[in-house]
């Protein structure tokens, strides 16, 4: 299925972002990116295709290009570029790519998941810190533009912009999604829940309806991918005080429906398509029972129509007028996947196994992989998206292949030495992004310590001028000039108020983490390499 869809997009749609399977061209969709081999380079490596992978990441250095006069979405250019770049960057020395000295931390495509990324800051530069839903690559957000932007749009960048951070030492992402983060929690309403839309440069709630599945999902799934990558108790602890409410008021019979976010009044009592993934989602934080509740009511509507359609009314058990097609969406078997791991439950192979033959009996055509239009009557639309050889088909696989590297559960790992000391690859435990692209939450750790280090630099270094202008003071009764001042933190004004400032703010150091090794401490380097803050006088 990878390889017809795969090969077709290369044959007729390549540079296009993606593949039009019923008159086999293509065409740009989400910038002009050439979306679809950016989308598909990890599941290469995932499928075992080493030598493709080093082909593409050949081709992308040579023709992908973010400076250029296209409007983009900030949430999709995250999700599929900068975490597909990122994905692959991890993987490449997996993949037989000859990485440059100081990978993880350096490397072609981590400067261009930077770049990409780079292109996305102009958007969050609002009164509220919630960003733009549209901006332009060559000239920031448009005049004019929106300020409108979807819950989602708003709260799913913490996993790409995190990672990004630590691999670059450059806090600034890290810094920009989680300010978004919370500016979404703190606009909660009074019982708990989100609505749909923001307006981003006051702050008011444009559209009311809360529930989990469109314009809100990858917001939830971020809280906890977050607080898994990042061990971040705070994320877990929203996520956890959400998932209550979310209980409480848009539950019914394992299913979710969509309720006012003021008063938990049931709005629409609709099962959308892309709700399929918090089944998998629950299985992240422990909730197995419930997870396979839901998941069984969604596996019922697959089987009554051979796919989910992107609205289905609850109370009438049928879909809803207009919303009749199936994108070929990966979200129900991801949680299918999730909770096979989680169980082992031959029923999830059986969705698997149902997901595979429905989609090539409808969806296969000579030139790929078609959207269906329509599951009553199987009509088909000239789209194969690129999540489809993103997320679909890679669930699909890992499904499917338990002894796949990606399953590992740390028996075997990679140690790498950086400039910053050694660490540990390929452990397991990824992370997947909303676009199926899996972070090793172990690389995070690997470039860290120079932003540490620097820290521990200028407190030596404080300490030694602080103790020379005592000695000075005592010795001769008088005050001297000043002490030098080492030069600030990017995002610092170099001043003295501001370095106390910033040394106050100093966050403390974390425990080791789980998916680390502790390194000799940088001050025992110091020692072994001389005193090299003598006083030279």
């Amino acid at each position: 299925m990878f390889y017809h869809a795969y090969d077709s997009y290369l044959e007729n749609a390549f540079p296009y972002d993606e593949l039009r399977p019923l008159t086999c061209d293509g065409h740009d969709t989400w910038g002009s990116f050439s979306l679809t081999l950016i989308d598909a380079l990890d599941t290469l490596l995932i499928l075992g295709n080493v030598s493709e992978f080093q082909r593409v990441v050949e081709v992308l250095q040579d023709n992908v290009d973010f400076d250029i006069d296209v409007n983009a979405s900030v949430f999709e250019t995250n999700i599929r570029v900068v975490g597909g770049l990122l994905s692959a960057h991890l993987l490449s020395k997996k993949a037989g790519v000859e990485v440059e000295a100081g990978w993880p931390c350096s490397g072609p495509l981590l400067r261009m998941a930077e770049e990409a990324a780079r292109k996305l800051l102009p958007a969050f530069q609002t009164p509220t810190g919630m960003p733009y839903g549209t901006v332009n690559l060559l000239h920031g957000v448009n005049p004019g533009e929106t300020p409108v932007t979807c819950t989602a749009g708003i709260g799913t960048f913490i996993v790409e912009f995190a990672t990004l951070s630590s691999l670059t030492g450059d806090p600034v992402f890290e810094d920009v999604a989680r300010v978004a983060l919370m500016r979404l929690w703190e606009s909660r309403s009074d019982i708990g829940l989100v609505g749909n839309h923001i307006d981003v440069l006051t702050g008011k709630w444009v559209a009311q309806d809360s529930g989990i599945g469109a314009g809100v999902d990858s917001y939830f799934e971020y809280l906890v991918k977050g607080a898994i990558l990042l061990q971040d108790k705070k994320l877990m602890a929203m996520f956890l005080e959400y998932n209550t409410a979310i209980r409480n008021y848009t539950r019914f019979d394992d299913w979710y429906l969509w309720v006012q976010m003021y008063k938990g009044t049931v709005s629409m009592p609709v099962f959308q398509s892309l709700e399929a993934y918090w089944p998998g989602l629950q299985s992240l934080v422990g909730d197995i029972d419930n997870a396979m509740r839901t998941f069984l009511n969604y596996y019922t509507i697959w089987k009554q129509f051979g796919g989910l359609p992107e609205f289905y009314n609850i109370p009438q058990g049928y879909t809803v007028e207009k919303r009749e097609g199936y994108p070929l969406r990966p979200e129900l078997i991801e949680s299918a996947m999730y909770l096979y791991r989680a169980t082992g439950d031959p029923t999830l192979l059986e969705l698997g196994r149902d997901a595979v033959e429905s989609i090539e009996k409808i969806s296969k055509v000579e030139c790929g992989f078609a959207t269906i239009k329509d599951l009553r009557d199987h009509k088909l639309d000239n789209r194969m998206e690129s999540f489809f050889l993103a997320e679909t088909v890679k669930y699909l696989y890992l499904l499917f292949d338990p002894a796949n590297f990606i399953h590992n559960n740390g028996s075997t790992f990679d140690a790498v030495i950086t400039p910053y000391g050694e660490c540990i690859l390929g452990a397991g435990g990824y992370i997947f992004n909303t676009e199926a692209h899996p972070i090793d939450p172990a690389a995070l750790h690997c470039c860290r310590r120079l932003k540490e280090e620097q820290w521990e630099v200028e407190d030596l270094m404080r300490e030694f001028y602080s103790l020379k202008r005592n000695r000075s003071r005592f010795q001769k009764k008088t005050v001297s000039s000043g002490p030098w001042q080492p030069p600030a933190r990017p995002g610092t004004v170099s001043s003295p108020e501001s370095h106390d400032q910033a040394r106050e703010k100093k966050p403390a150091k974390p425990k080791i983490p789980l998916l680390s090794c502790p390194s000799q401490p940088f001050t025992s380097k110091l020692a072994l390499l001389g005193q090299v803050f003598l006083d030279s006088s």
